[in-house]
């Protein structure tokens, strides 16, 4: 087999075996498979920014089947391909369905007499360590325990993976994973029998997520054991996630939940006056960090976290050796992290970012990123693919490479796949004619105002995305008087509960933010009204700042960094509106600054596909009239009717 005939393989899934099952040839997807395969042949690294819809799990998926297939025929050492993402859901989408259906479809050819097995990896701390497991039944009478969490603690006795047992308490997780150091020596350790498994059997594919990537590369710098398997190619997908994975784990984080885990570990154990004494003074920071930053200074949280990080420290000087070991490791990084984000006398950076759930995390970070990222991972010789759909502005890549440490002297390669959806027939950009000025005094009655006018002329079946918590607040204030003719939800701490609610309210609004911008999926005419009422500018923090010293003049700072965010943050938004190739959906940004004639207004359309665009309320109903079917319009009506 030659590099044409492994071309040829991807052909043949593709052009062949994929109709059969009802799948549509997509070219675009079938180019980006080659030119992924190509990368894999060449060793090289692969930008490859792929839009909603082109089908980027199979096309990367397909060219790296090939790439094994050629190793194999010319008889090289077995390696696997390593793919890194950020989220469970799409790591559980890629072991569950993308690969077996692959695999099925490649057996019945005749083209593999096996199927491609692949294997999901996490850190030690997802996995159930047996001593420990065994001491914690000894310790605990299951009868007298909340029954969901007993049953989920016994249940570990056969599952390894700790995040199958949902109902697992914190607590009971801390005493039964395994440990930093796993030194049990036991010849029946389930762990380590896994381990060995990943080492020895051929897993065509390894599925982690970033953290653990990185870990690994970290680890591999250091000439420490690496955690990963050495591999033929890594897959990088959810690319864009990347550099802020990097920054926390080139430095050290805090959240809420850190200090509270401590002080409940401390009171478990009896140690009633500390838990008390660190659950006094961390009170305030506590229920600061539960909140999102919004706009707050970093000086505000250290000045919160001084008492704290005090208390820490005392704790684990006099309490140290009298801890169990996983309280007494908890305790210990707790304490270094408050340390780290106290300190001001070294090069860290440190600031406040939102953690998915819509509460803060603190950070310090280091503040040669680009540099430690590119020396510790790219210099690795082994070749990257690099995806997502919001790794370019247009084409345009250089925010992307500036913060992943790809500026220069890498075997870098891009390319951009567009969308193969029809956005000039299926989407509408509305840019209204008055748009609501964030000077006048009554800015959220204009707003509301304008929401309503979109939310009539499309009768419910909204998302309303916001930059801030506050806004939303208000503007739901505001909605809630009204008595809308359709259910009203508001994204809050539990957000996978809202967005499922969400979904089984035809006709519905949902107000949201955060993750929202990036981390729901809403097919079908759920979201056939998304509204946009201020552009996603990037929040003002120390990571900024640094950023905005490399930079003769504020103008220059905010063209190569402040808009470039800005335009990715609005795609991924943008991404919302249509999921697959028979949605219809307006798109309403009512930032003045977007509109006709304002500041903003080209940097935004550069930023999405080419759409029809219009400024008068009554060519979104009309839209809509053109678009929907009867059955549409009856799901707002039977609302309506019950309200």
């Amino acid at each position: 087999m030659n590099q044409k005939s492994v071309h040829r393989t991807i052909d043949h899934i593709f052009k062949e075996l994929m109709p059969v099952q009802g799948m549509a040839e997509r070219p675009e997807q079938i180019a980006l498979s080659h030119r992924m395969l190509n990368t894999m042949l060449n060793g090289g690294i692969a930008l490859c920014d792929a839009g909603t819809g082109i089908g980027k799990t199979y096309a990367y998926l397909v060219a790296g089947i090939a790439f094994l297939r050629l190793r194999a025929e010319k008889r090289l050492p077995f390696q696997p391909i390593l793919i890194s993402t950020s989220s469970i859901a799409l790591q559980n989408a890629v072991l569950n369905e993308y690969i077996p259906f692959l695999s099925e479809l490649m057996l019945a050819d005749g083209m593999s007499d096996h199927p491609i097995r692949a294997v999901v990896r996490k850190g030690k701390r997802h996995y159930v360590c047996d001593e420990r497991l065994e001491r914690r039944l000894r310790q605990v009478d299951l009868k007298k325990k909340n029954k969901a969490a007993a049953n989920a603690l016994a249940s570990l006795l056969v599952d390894l993976d700790v995040d199958q047992a949902e109902r697992l308490s914190g607590y009971d997780r801390e005493r039964v994973c395994v440990p930093s150091c796993c030194d049990c020596h036991r010849s029946a350790c389930r762990y380590l029998a896994f381990l060995h498994e990943c080492e020895v059997r051929q897993y065509a594919f390894q599925i982690c997520n970033h953290n653990l990537l990185l870990a690994d590369a970290m680890r591999r710098d250091r000439g420490g054991k690496p955690i990963l398997p050495k591999a033929c190619a890594v897959i990088i997908d959810e690319a864009h996630k990347l550099p802020e994975a990097s920054r926390q784990m080139f430095g050290r984080t805090l959240t809420a939940e850190d200090i509270q885990s401590i002080i409940k570990a401390l009171r478990s154990e009896k140690f009633l006056l500390a838990a008390e004494n660190l659950s006094g003074v961390s009170a305030n920071m506590i229920n600061t960090l539960a909140k999102p930053p919004e706009d707050k200074p970093f000086s505000e949280y250290a000045r919160l976290l001084i008492a704290p990080e005090r208390m820490l420290a005392v704790t684990q000087k006099k309490l140290n050796p009298e801890l169990t070991a996983p309280t007494r490791r908890r305790l210990r990084d707790t304490s270094a992290a408050a340390a780290t984000l106290c300190g001001e006398k070294d090069d860290m950076i440190r600031y406040a970012t939102e953690t998915e759930n819509g509460e803060t995390m603190l950070c310090a970070t280091v503040s040669n990123l680009s540099e430690k990222l590119g020396h510790t991972m790219w210099k690795q010789p082994r070749p990257f693919l690099l995806t997502s759909g919001t790794l370019a502005v247009g084409r345009d890549f250089r925010r992307f490479r500036q913060e992943a440490g790809l500026n220069s002297g890498y075997r870098v390669k891009e390319s951009v796949s567009a969308s193969p959806f029809d956005y000039q027939h299926n989407c509408l950009l509305y840019f209204p004619k008055e748009p609501p000025s964030i000077r006048n005094p009554n800015y959220f009655e204009d707003l509301t105002a304008e929401i309503l006018s979109l939310l009539n002329a499309s009768h419910g079946h909204a998302l309303v995305l916001f930059t801030s918590y506050a806004a939303m607040s208000a503007v739901k204030e505001r909605l809630l008087r009204e008595n809308l003719r359709w259910p009203l939800f508001a994204m809050s701490r539990n957000a996978v509960y809202t967005a499922e609610q969400f979904k089984r309210s035809p006709g519905a609004v949902l107000l949201a933010t955060g993750a929202a911008w990036e981390g729901f999926d809403f097919p079908g005419d759920a979201v056939s009204m998304l509204i946009i009422p201020r552009l996603p500018f990037p929040q003002p923090n120390a990571l900024k700042e640094k950023e905005r010293e490399k930079y003769d003049t504020l103008k220059k700072f905010i063209r190569a960094v402040v808009v470039p965010e800005m335009q990715i943050k609005l795609r991924q938004g943008f991404g919302r509106a249509i999921r697959t190739e028979t949605d219809t959906c307006a798109v309403a940004i009512l930032d003045e600054r977007a509109g006709i004639g304002g500041r903003y207004h080209r940097d935004v359309l550069s930023a999405l596909p080419r759409i029809s665009q219009a400024s008068h309320i009554e060519a979104v109903g009309s839209f809509f009239r053109e678009k929907k079917s009867a059955q549409y319009f009856a799901e707002g009506q039977e609302n309506a009717d019950s309200a």
